[in-house]
């Protein structure tokens, strides 16, 4: 190495030094308010992908949120790098900001401040907004206060906030084509128990099958999952498939139908108990004998009396549930052990996409901060997304009943059916998304799924009242978070510049 070289490390690494020495006080501010924007989103968004399991008595509260904290960090860590990249270099041209490294950082505290300042507000008020479209909005906002229009990528915000439209109508239509079938070949069944039994391994070979399919392909970096190709990535997630297919089948099958049995002779109690608490509801108990094998006798019903015709109107009669129909308890019951790992599932789906909404601000920061660049080119830090989820993971605990039982119970009537559809239709909507690097709104998906469903079938329909508010909450998040960061970033600017 000759002497010009190393003068050149030399003076580089002197210029690194002395940036991070101006900066760290911004950084560690950073640090602090992106702990509160993580726990903002533990408390409003997290709660969404288990508030079906805890609204249809399959979870408590407490379940939820232990099952919640696990997959949540998991999909955060082993899919979340793909969305991560977006939402901190691909909404704003950060090269527009290279050489002002340090205005970059009170930037990136503005949409920190806006950010966590919408959703704990949104909280207070018991509306379950979208971190992404909060992200998004503060992201534009501390840009719009520094550098007017000038860097905004707006082709890339058009295809965000089209994707906020598609994702619920996409996830609307998935969840309730999935209740359709569900309801034609189970629930209104002479003997639904009978044929949800056999139908069960199918939908766990489907269900297993799809997730492991894209968490292997094209997945973590950090398992060294990324290079995996399409035939191996089916390879595996069929034998991933085939085993859970199996398990249910041959262990699964007689322990629901001991559940179904015992449940029966269990109090009902309530879903915001204890752990130990029973969370099914009872039904007459000598509909089902507490034997390992017995199925209960099938009912003979009204909904019986459908008929399949070609003929529009009656298709359409023959096609949608009879909305004053009865469900048979013992069949729902069976949908249980299936909507915990659809909760799962969905839970996973939202640490995938929205946990790396959350620390994407800060995981910049940390990025500019090592390199003394705003290009970022080094990826996310994984401490990062540790740090992120343990936020969001505290503000869950803390305040996350109070969007469960929005959406859970408030805004439409669940049962453990239409839950486990419910959270497929919106966690293989969020997955897909995911992988295609789209930071959609996983709350979008999941209220979505509910209206559709809670639409389509037999019982109580959708409290339209609430779902209106979450609406009027959604159009205004944009400009309320573009708002309020750049009003934070243009006082930071005055302040600390």
């Amino acid at each position: 190495m000759d002497v010009t070289s190393v003068a050149s490390l030399i003076t580089t690494t002197i210029s690194i030094s002395d940036f991070q020495h101006q900066v760290l006080w911004i950084l560690i501010v950073g640090a602090i308010l992106a702990f509160a924007l993580g726990f903002s989103l533990g408390a409003n968004d997290v709660s969404n992908a288990f508030g079906t399991s805890v609204g249809s008595g399959v979870l408590t509260i407490r379940q939820a949120y232990m099952l919640a904290t696990v997959v949540e960090s998991a999909g955060a860590i082993l899919i979340g790098y793909n969305v991560v990249d977006t939402m901190r270099k691909g909404v704003v041209d950060v090269d527009i900001y290279q050489g002002e490294e340090r205005l970059f950082f009170l930037g990136q505290l503005g949409v920190l401040g806006g950010c966590s300042t919408w959703l704990m507000l949104a909280t207070a008020l018991d509306l379950p907004v979208s971190s992404s479209h909060s992200i998004v909005g503060s992201t534009v906002g501390f840009s719009l206060a520094l550098k007017g229009t000038t860097g905004i990528d707006w082709s890339v915000v058009y295809r965000i906030m089209a994707s906020w439209v598609i994702s619920p109508v996409f996830s609307a239509i998935v969840s309730g084509f999935f209740y359709i079938i569900l309801d034609i070949t189970v629930l209104r069944r002479r003997n639904p128990v009978k044929n949800g039994l056999f139908l069960l391994p199918f939908f766990y070979f489907f269900c297993i099958a799809f997730n492991t399919f894209n968490v292997v392909f094209q997945g973590s970096k950090i398992l060294g999952l990324e290079s995996v190709d399409l035939l191996w990535a089916f390879i595996i997630s069929t034998i991933a498939g085939v085993l859970a297919a199996l398990f249910s089948q041959f262990i699964l099958r007689p322990l629901l139908l001991r559940f179904i049995a015992k449940a029966d002779q269990k109090p009902a109690t309530n879903i915001y108990g204890s752990f130990s608490e029973a969370t099914v509801v009872p039904v007459d108990a000598d509909a089902v004998k507490p034997a390992s094998a017995a199925l209960p006798a099938p009912v003979v019903r009204e909904e019986d009396k459908q008929h399949f015709s070609l003929k529009p109107k009656e298709f359409v009669h023959w096609l949608f549930p009879v909305k004053h129909r009865e469900e048979d308890e013992h069949a729902l019951r069976l949908f249980s052990t299936i909507q915990v790992f659809t909760a799962c599932f969905a839970g996973f789906a939202h640490g995938a996409n929205d946990v790396a909404n959350a620390i994407a601000p800060l995981a910049a920061m940390v990025s500019v901060y090592q390199e003394a660049s705003v290009k970022q080119e080094q990826p996310a830090s994984i401490w990062v997304f540790v740090f992120g989820v343990a936020a969001i993971v505290i503000g869950l605990w803390v305040l996350g009943h109070r969007i469960i039982k929005v959406v859970g119970t408030k805004m439409s009537h669940v049962h453990p059916a239409s839950g486990f559809t419910i959270e497929f239709g919106a966690a293989v909507t969020s997955i897909l998304a995911s992988k295609l690097g789209l930071p959609i709104s996983t709350t979008h998906s999941l209220v979505g799924s509910v209206v559709a469903v809670g639409t389509i079938k037999a019982g109580k329909g959708v409290n339209w009242s609430i779902f209106r508010s979450i609406v009027l909450s959604w159009l205004l998040t944009l400009p309320i978070t573009i708002g309020l960061s750049a009003l934070f970033t243009f006082l930071l600017k005055l302040v600390a510049y």
